[in-house]
């Protein structure tokens, strides 16, 4: 009889919640440097954390959740391309 194990659990850059890992949306710097949103968790490179919804996304803006969480100035226009692709990703 094995132990049961615990989901892994990952905090939210926007609000700081402790969440199960598959109810948040990853986004990751790849090797090469790109950010990208990564619905399925299994993309290569060093990743993030956020809640699905938009407040958190906004939260981690303005907070620059991403720049702390990356160890590095993330440019103005990363924000805006993960806005975009996040409208098209997020449930409505």
């Amino acid at each position: 009889m094995g132990a049961i194990r615990k989901p892994p659990q990952r905090a939210c850059i926007g609000c700081g919640a402790l969440k199960d890992k598959k109810q948040l949306i990853r986004v990751v710097r790849t090797p090469e440097g790109e950010f990208v949103l990564d619905a399925t968790g299994k993309k290569n490179g060093r990743g993030a954390y956020l809640c699905p919804s938009e407040e958190c996304l906004e939260k981690a803006i303005q907070s620059k959740g991403l720049d702390r969480s990356f160890k590095m100035k993330v440019p103005r226009e990363v924000y805006q391309r993960l806005r975009e692709e996040w409208e098209a990703l997020a449930p409505k």
